[in-house]
Formats: C-alpha cells, sequence, structure tokens
C-alpha cells in the first residue's frame, strides 16, 4: 500500500467549490471555486513545503534561537530554521490529525499535543473546515488540558493564487495601519506606520516589484469585527479576500522570493494571533490557564 506523502485526504464539497485537508499536520492542501484554484497548494503525490496550507501551533512564524523563558522555567526548542537559527511555525505542521466528524461540506480534525522537551504543556487541537455559500471558513479551537499555564499562539498559512505566472500585476488591498520591521533573520526589531512606506496598501495597487515578508497589524475591521486582505487582478473577474476575526491581530503577507517552489507565483496571506519570536517578547501572547480554552476564525472566499 502506497501512502501519500500528507497522510489521509479528505474532501468536502459544495456547488462548484471543492478543498481537501489532510491528515499530516490537519492542513489545506487544496481549495478550488469553479474548476480555478484559489490557494496555490500541492499535489496528492507531493508534501507540503514553504509551509503551503500548514496549520502553525503553538506559535506562528519564528521564534528567535528556539528559547524563551515561561513560568520561571527556560525552554529550549528545535532549531528547524537552521539557516536562521530560529524554530519555526510551531509543532503540529507534521503530525498526525484525525478526523472526528465529517459532512459533505464540512469536517473536523483534531489533534493532542503532548508534552515534550521545550514545550512541556499539553493542548487538545480541534479544527473545523466548512464550505458555504460565501467560501471556506476554518475555525480553530485550542484547549489546555495540562497542569500548568501554557504560551499559546495560532496561525496559518494559505497561498492565494489566481493561477497567474507571477503577483506582480496583482492588486492589493490590505487595510493594515502598522509594519512590524524585521532584521534578517525574520525577528521584530520595531515596527511603524505604513504611510509613505512601499508597504502601504491601505488603497488597492499592484504589489509590482515589492518583496513581502512582512507582518502588518493595526488591522481595520468592519462592524463585525473581520479584517480583511483583497486581492484582484487584470485579467480576471472578481477577486479573492481573505478574513480573520478579533482574535487574530495579524497578518502575515510573503511573496516567497528566495523559494524556487512558490516564488512570487502566488501570496501567503496568513492569520497570526502574535507577532514572530512572541514566546520571547511577550506581544499579544495568550497564555491558556488549565481548562482555558483559544477560538479563533478566519476564512477565504471570492469578492
Amino acid at each position: 500500500m502506497v501512502v501519500a506523502p500528507s497522510g489521509e485526504q479528505v474532501e468536502i464539497a459544495l456547488g462548484d467549490q471543492r478543498a481537501v485537508l489532510v491528515g499530516v499536520g490537519g492542513g489545506l492542501r487544496s481549495y478550488a471555486i469553479a474548476g480555478s484554484d484559489v490557494i496555490d497548494g500541492y499535489g496528492i503525490g507531493e508534501m507540503s513545503t514553504s509551509g503551503r496550507g500548514q496549520v502553525l501551533i503553538p506559535w506562528p512564524n519564528r521564534l528567535q534561537a528556539g528559547s524563551y523563558e515561561f513560568g520561571g522555567r527556560s525552554h529550549q526548542l528545535a532549531l528547524d530554521e537552521p539557516s536562521a537559527g530560529n524554530a519555526i511555525h510551531g509543532l503540529v505542521r507534521w503530525a498526525d490529525w484525525t478526523v472526528a466528524e465529517r459532512e459533505a461540506n464540512r469536517v473536523v480534525v483534531v489533534h493532542t499535543l503532548h508534552p515534550r522537551p521545550g514545550y512541556p504543556f499539553a493542548l487538545e487541537l480541534s479544527i473545523e473546515y466548512t464550505l458555504s455559500q460565501g467560501g471556506l471558513q476554518v475555525r480553530t479551537t485550542a484547549t489546555n488540558v495540562g497542569m500548568d499555564p501554557c504560551p499559546f499562539g495560532s496561525g496559518a498559512h494559505p497561498y492565494l493564487t489566481f493561477g497567474t505566472g507571477s503577483v506582480d500585476s496583482v492588486l492589493l488591498h490590505v487595510a493594515a495601519r502598522t509594519v512590524l520591521h524585521s532584521d534578517e533573520r525574520g525577528i521584530p526589531t520595531g515596527s511603524g506606520a505604513v504611510g509613505g512606506t512601499e508597504y502601504d496598501f491601505t488603497q488597492p495597487r499592484a504589489i509590482g516589484a515589492t518583496k513581502l515578508d512582512t507582518a502588518f497589524t493595526d488591522l481595520e475591521r468592519d462592524q463585525d469585527g473581520l479584517a480583511r486582505v483583497e486581492l484582484r487582478h487584470p485579467d480576471h473577474d472578481g477577486g479573492l479576500a481573505l478574513w480573520v476575526d478579533e482574535r487574530y491581530s495579524y497578518l502575515m503577507l510573503y511573496t516567497g522570493d528566495d523559494r524556487p517552489d512558490v516564488n512570487r507565483r502566488s501570496l501567503a496571506v496568513e492569520p497570526m494571533t502574535c507577532p514572530p519570536n512572541a514566546f520571547r517578547s511577550g506581544d499579544d501572547l495568550i497564555v491558556l490557564e488549565p481548562g482555558g480554552s483559544f477560538q479563533g476564525v478566519w476564512g477565504i472566499g471570492p469578492l
């Protein structure tokens, strides 16, 4: 028997929408509307690369030197971005997730994150993927089932696409007032207003030659508390939006210039509850008390 590199394949569908979730990492391998890919995913015979579609728990993005202090103790995680000396994107990207509930347009996958060196805490994790007329909704729930408080952050790593060879012509609208500045390792060094910088997409404009590996915050929200990143392409009707609820205060945008498999072919729009390096800085870090839970929702849909 040959096993797909991404494990169990779970398809959900509604009308002309199709999405495939996977058992390895519990992430999103593909999502298409009317036969056109909405995310830049990967094939059934491939494993995810460059974070495509992956779940980023219990922290998104980078953690400097993989080390942090919490609860009066020092912790050291494996450096899985060795070139920069960072721990990156959490601990569940390559773990087995199990299907707990399944309907034609909805699936719930679950995973228990057991204590380990560097993260001696226990989490019960659940992700619900639902297709509706408005698109794909992703609801993440995490519960501290251990005996001690634990640090926590949540994120996701979809790459949005129009199926074109480059994102340079994509019109990007990011309703965010602040951008984080980072060093060569991707660790934040400060922040500033987007106004007057190459990172000002508060009015829709072409990405052009701008290189993005950039976190945005101070998100503008609608009356329902949702913030959006909107993309349009001059050669395509309509557009795409990724939205986040109030639990996600940061959006990481990445054009993938340094990765041949995604190099400016698509745009990663990553919901994050906290900035990079939050386990060290404490910025917007969630602390889950024993029995405490987090729940956050984001989604992708047509404009």
